[in-house]
């Protein structure tokens, strides 16, 4: 990072998610910055936000933006597709800082990935129901095909820590099996709880088809806006990893602490 970096570069990158899946966002982002201290906050109170009205995540995350925006955060980057699907736009127009959802970097690679312009996107309901990452690749390639597909039971088994069973494996190829038949050659993984089932969603598809990530992509667009803005971190720099909830965590927690082998120390609690 620039070594001219304004001493505000060593405030936080503020991430926020309805829960905890947005840990992987976290755990691309400790690889690709490590000098950069982050705190992350998730919604476990109110989780999930994929059932609820395109109002009420708007205000969840206008919420709990304030909230990071009270750890004085840099920037914020929203490690749920729902609430990016849903709220960014107002995320933008309100917070006094940058604003980084998921959908776009990923609908960036995936566009740079496909070789026969026709992607699938997985997701949950809402972020597949409110139809972001058609427009996203849309705007970027008015010429690609998108299978979509909502895949609801995903989330569960990964937060049972199912993530290599038979049983999981049967559901991916019930909710993929169609897509793979209608000729997709990349597919975005729109949930960021997905990472965490990359490697058998690889190992059932095979190599012919491309995976998209959206929490390193979206890593990746965090890193290139540092750099454009210079609020970098400077070289040396510890960067440290604060992880609160807004209510106590449950299992899941380890679940994803141990599939991302990230050191989230003590976990904080915050009432809303």
């Amino acid at each position: 990072m620039a070594e001219n970096a304004p001493a505000s570069a060593t405030r936080p990158i503020g991430v926020f998610d309805s829960g905890i899946g947005g840990l992987t966002v976290v755990s691309a982002l400790r690889g690709l910055l490590p000098n950069e201290s982050i705190f992350y906050l998730g919604d476990t109170a109110r989780v999930p936000y994929g059932g609820k009205s395109a109002a009420t995540v708007q205000r969840y995350s206008l919420e709990i933006a304030a909230m990071l925006l009270g750890e004085n955060a840099k920037t914020v980057v929203v490690a749920c597709n729902t609430a990016s699907a849903l709220a960014l736009p107002r995320l933008e127009e309100t917070l006094p800082v940058t604003v980084t959802g998921v959908i776009l970097p990923g609908a960036r690679a995936a566009i740079a990935k496909t070789r026969s312009a026709h992607i699938g996107v997985i997701g949950t309901r809402a972020t597949i129901d409110s139809g972001a990452y058609e427009r996203a690749l849309r705007t970027l390639n008015p010429e690609v095909r998108v299978t979509a597909r909502a895949c609801p039971l995903l989330v569960p088994l990964i937060e049972e820590g199912w993530i290599e069973s038979p049983i999981t494996d049967e559901i991916i190829m019930q909710y993929l099996g169609p897509l793979l038949t209608d000729g997709i050659d990349t597919l975005v993984l729109g949930c960021t709880h997905y990472p965490l089932l990359r490697n058998a969603i690889a190992r059932l598809l095979g190599e012919k088809i491309a995976l998209v990530d959206s929490a390193q992509n979206c890593a990746l667009a965090v890193k290139d806006l540092l750099l454009r803005e210079n609020l970098g971190a400077p070289e040396g720099n510890a960067g440290k990893l604060q992880v609160a909830l807004t209510d106590p965590p449950d299992a899941f927690l380890r679940v994803a602490r141990e599939a991302l082998q990230l050191d989230v120390g003590e976990v904080q609690v915050r009432a809303l």
